[in-house]
């Protein structure tokens, strides 16, 4: 397995902004770019004292850092490029206190930069479809968890999270409304292949997984049922704990509004946990292309 990168070797590779700016526009542009006002394809020079690149032939502006988690940003870029390596390098997540303790950042920057970077890690792993009923498609396992609230008996104020993984391959989350099988089972279908093989409880929402074309088997937990034969849970019961024990002890309390950025970080390392040494390498390389689609961040400018 090779070796994830270095904060020393980050911190050699980008020692300026200038250098960083110059990585993200050869990231999205390439050396040479087809100018969207001239149509030629051109050289772009760096404008001077400004985030911009301009056409050789028409002087028409790009800036590399629009559409990425940087834009608009007045913190330098290689602070924003040493939080995304905390990101990688931790196991249980990067609050705001400790970004603003590492960099120097006011508490407010130092949210809507994690924030930022979490919506950027759900860009570039992206959810693929799961399973399939092609012989030896692995299984995947289904499951709900509930998060925050008070857990006052009778109170139904925890977040509801469903929860599918791929055994050997990737999980992926979703915050939903409610624990009921209308809710559930089209959020599976919109992940998992038809005719795969799907391991679950014996929760009501998902008794009726075989009438959807699924291969359903269960284990009875409350029966202290944890595995019947290649039937489990295990794998995704396994990812709860890990996201339950980041949740308590790096952010304490997750908003339900917030809640899914967090899921998106737990899952970008999870499924790159066999190569944790390209964490790093995808979140510098994969910046959406000019005009891609992402999540509005809802906060002002830094």
């Amino acid at each position: 397995m090779a070796k994830a990168l270095t904060l020393a070797q980050i911190e050699a590779a980008f020692p300026d902004d200038d250098t960083c700016l110059e990585h993200i526009f050869r990231a999205r542009y390439g050396a040479t770019h087809t100018c969207s006002k001239c149509g030629k394809v051109a050289k772009y020079h760096r404008v001077k004292a400004r985030r911009c690149y301009e056409c050789e032939w028409c002087g028409h502006q790009a800036y590399p850092t629009a559409g990425t988690p940087f834009d608009k940003t007045r913190t330098p870029l290689t602070v924003w490029f040493k939080v995304m390596f905390l990101f990688c390098a931790s196991r249980n997540g990067v609050s705001a206190k400790e970004i603003q303790r590492v960099t120097g950042v006011t508490y407010k920057t130092a949210w809507r930069m994690g924030h930022e970077i979490r919506k950027y890690m759900a860009f570039v792993d992206g959810d693929h479809p799961m399973g399939g009923d092609a012989p030896g498609s692995p299984v995947v396992e289904a499951d709900k968890t509930f998060i925050g609230g008070k857990d006052k008996i009778g109170q139904n104020d925890k977040t509801v999270v469903l929860g599918m993984v791929e055994r050997g391959g990737e999980v992926v989350t979703r915050v939903i409304e409610d624990r009921r099988e209308t809710t559930v089972i089209p959020e599976i279908k919109s992940i998992v292949r038809p005719g795969s093989r799907i391991a679950t409880d014996e929760a009501k929402s998902f008794r009726n997984l075989r009438e959807e074309g699924y291969r359903h088997g269960t284990v009875n937990h409350a029966a202290n049922e944890w595995v019947r034969g290649p039937v489990h849970t295990n794998t995704i019961e396994a990812f709860w704990g890990n996201l339950k024990r980041g949740i308590s002890g790096t952010y304490v309390w997750v908003s339900k509004k917030h809640l899914q950025k967090y899921l998106h970080e737990f899952e970008f390392r999870h499924n790159l946990r066999k190569s944790p040494e390209l964490m790093m390498l995808l979140l510098l390389r994969a910046f959406p292309l000019p005009g891609a689609r992402r999540e509005p961040s809802g906060q002002a400018a830094d």
